[in-house]
């Protein structure tokens, strides 16, 4: 597996033109294309990602599963959030922990989204998948509506009183490198074998209160575990829910109470 890197200094979503090269067939696999800024950043369920000039990580790459049913590609998801917290603990000591599915917390604050796009062809299976992760890095000061919940790399160093600079370039190559050998993994078993003891070290719903936005309604019970699939196993007072989608709200955690 070749990693091929390529740096836009402003675009409106390197998740977006990875699709357009796609669509136009001339985007091979594995390329990486990270941008010093973004300005139409995307989080899921349409929320909007910031990152203001020179002051975050936008970054995505392409993959063409295509031996890999659709069911199996939300796997994915995961498989990048590992890699980010890989990659924080291995170059600056942070402890980090993840969220269901795909956020990466240092203080129970949120430090990294991922989007996961899977685009399918006439026969409805996967013709190539997008992953998206963005990382707070330099930024200091967070808009108001969610400042009480995000948090940047630099702001945990200096809280924990490292002085130890952060390098968006090497950020981004080690994030993919993790990435890659999980990938490649993923290929062979199509499950999360190989990264589902860390996952779950790292879980922070694990063990807490969380309310699920169920589309039959939500309803709260105790987060027990993420499985091979990476869906999550939620204790309720009518016994064991087994949720693979959807919202789920961790008790502490973003203004949940």
């Amino acid at each position: 597996m070749t990693i091929e890197f390529e740096h836009i200094d402003e675009i409106d979503s390197t998740n977006d033109e990875l699709k357009r090269r796609a669509a136009a067939g001339r985007c091979r696999e594995f390329l990486v294309l990270s941008a010093g800024t973004q300005t139409g950043g995307r989080g899921r369920s349409g929320h909007t990602w910031s990152s203001p000039p020179g002051s975050s990580i936008s970054t995505s790459m392409i993959l063409y599963p295509r031996d890999v049913e659709s069911e199996y590609i939300p796997r994915i998801t995961p498989l990048a959030a590992v890699a980010v917290a890989e990659t924080i603990e291995d170059l600056y000591g942070l402890p980090v922990g993840i969220k269901w599915p795909n956020d990466v917390l240092i203080s129970e604050k949120k430090v990294c989204g991922i989007l996961n796009e899977m685009i399918l062809d006439d026969d409805g299976r996967p013709d190539h998948v997008v992953v998206g992760i963005g990382v707070n890095v330099h930024i200091r000061e967070f808009d108001p509506e969610i400042a009480d919940i995000a948090t940047s790399l630099d702001l945990e160093m200096e809280a924990a009183g490292r002085t130890e600079p952060t390098h968006c370039g090497r950020i981004i190559g080690d994030i993919w490198y993790h990435f890659a050998k999980h990938y490649e993994d993923f290929l062979r078993t199509k499950d999360l074998k190989s990264v589902l003891s860390y996952y779950n070290e790292r879980l922070v719903n694990r063990g807490r209160m969380v309310r699920v936005l169920d589309p039959l309604g939500p309803f709260e019970g105790e987060a027990l575990f993420a499985d091979e699939a990476g869906a999550l196993h939620v204790k309720t007072e009518d016994g064991e829910r087994i949720i693979d989608s959807g919202e789920v709200s961790v008790r502490g955690i973003y203004g949940y109470v």
